[in-house]
């Protein structure tokens, strides 16, 4: 952790759900006016697309659990050297995934390759960091202790499913076979290497269908806001005890659950983010000028 250069970290699962809470901290940051540098989790995965592709291939053959979720996908050394020299210099080093022919053009490469490793530019306030690998902590490496606001986004498990069914197939191109089968595949090491960063996180926001979702394998709809509840849960309650007070005052139809856990409806979650990570990102800021 550093009061100089803080470092906010938004972990959670393929469809989970956290590009949205990217959306929110660009507005928060905007709003206090700072200059955030901007990091993806998938520039940290070991290999290119079609690289990759050829390890699926070989694990499949060998009857060999093999995921992006897990060590042999991932550069989990560079992460948490990328975190440990900003915080102490506010530099270090990152690349780009390109996911998009679009993303491609621009960089003169094609789809589904990193951009080379460049040092992030000079006077930023602060990191973030949107991936699935924020509050990381394994026998060889551990991220999450450089990270100074650690933020969960985790969907219950069916709806978690029923989001990457949809993007993975509407947006990537892939069927909802193929969807299955990942999920399925990489299980294991969703159980030992996502689930327990939500343990590690400030704050977690899960959110909770209230129509049927009972098998996310059967094509369907994603639930809308107005069909979810947002349930959530301080495990560093104490960081958030005035903006606690704040959801229950001005977020309508807000109660609490369970202690440190309140809920509201799936339609006001921005504004609940707005409020509770805003004063936490304020503080951090505040805490840098000192």
């Amino acid at each position: 952790m550093s009061a100089r250069h803080p470092i906010i970290a938004v972990t959670g699962s393929s469809g989970a759900g956290t590009s949205t809470a990217k959306r929110v901290f660009e507005r928060i940051f905007s709003d206090l006016g700072l200059n955030a540098a901007y990091v993806e989790g998938d520039s940290f995965h070991a290999y290119e697309r079609d690289s990759w592709r050829q390890m699926l291939e070989r694990a499949r053959i060998r009857g060999e659990t093999l995921s992006l979720f897990g060590t042999q996908g991932n550069l989990f050394g560079r992460l948490e050297a990328l975190f440990r020299e900003y915080g102490e210099r506010g530099t270090g080093l990152a690349r780009h995934y390109l996911h998009t022919e679009d993303e491609a053009r621009v960089a003169h490469q094609s789809p589904g390759t990193f951009t080379p490793w460049k040092r992030l530019p000079d006077g930023s306030d602060m990191l973030f960091y949107e991936g699935l690998h924020g509050g990381l902590v394994t026998s060889e490496v551990n991220v999450a202790q450089h990270v100074d606001l650690l933020v969960g986004v985790t969907p219950i498990i069916n709806l978690e499913w029923i989001q990457k069914i949809s993007r993975d197939t509407a947006d990537r191109g892939y069927t909802s076979q193929e969807v299955t089968s990942n999920i399925l595949r990489r299980m294991p090491d969703y159980v030992n290497y996502i689930l327990p960063q939500f343990s590690r996180t400030d704050v977690n926001f899960q959110r909770v269908p209230l129509v049927d979702t009972s098998n996310p394998f059967e094509p369907q709809a994603i639930p809308a806001p107005e069909e979810s509840l947002i349930v959530i849960h301080f495990n560093k309650a104490a960081r958030f005890e005035a903006s606690f007070e704040g959801i229950l005052a001005l977020v309508p139809d807000s109660f609490i659950s369970s202690q440190n856990t309140v809920v509201i409806p799936g339609e006001q979650l921005d504004q609940a983010m707005e409020l509770l990570l805003g004063d936490a990102i304020e503080h951090l800021a505040e805490r840098r000028r000192r």
